[in-house]
């Protein structure tokens, strides 16, 4: 399986901008610019949709991990936040941190806690990123 993303940059790195698409569609020329990368500026940015890819795969491959322990997720709520930071001449994403929540009914904390750790470890996208991943999971009721 492959999917595709692509980029088109205008100008120089701070006065110039880009655009964002998918190849499904759901993101189709999404702006993008130095400002909404170092700044507050309106539009999305390569951090922000990293953290977005990873909070779904990551609640993606808990609930697989929960079925496999023979228990159903009635909801798991992921965020993830990506720290951008200066390394040498350029800027690095050292960490990602998950913060989740999740109801599953009939699990005991350990259970829950073994599921997350297993899905934090095997999400496609944690694999890839060469990053510190940290994780705060809940149980919710």
């Amino acid at each position: 399986m492959k999917r595709t993303a692509s980029a088109e940059w205008k100008g120089g790195l701070k006065d110039g901008k880009g655009t964002i698409s998918t190849g499904s569609k759901l993101l189709s020329n999404a702006q993008y610019s130095f400002g909404t990368r170092f700044e507050q500026g309106v539009g999305t940015n390569p951090e922000e949709l990293i953290a977005a890819a990873h909070a779904g795969c990551f609640s993606m491959a808990l609930s697989l991990q929960l079925g496999t322990a023979g228990l159903a997720p009635e909801s798991i709520r992921t965020e993830a936040e990506v720290t951008l930071e200066k390394a040498g001449d350029g800027f690095a994403i050292t960490a990602v941190h998950l913060d989740v929540a999740a109801k599953v009914p009939g699990a005991d904390r350990a259970a829950f806690e073994k599921a997350a750790n297993a899905a934090k470890e095997g999400c496609p996208v944690s694999k890839v990123l060469n990053a510190k991943i940290t994780m705060d999971a809940r149980l919710e009721s």
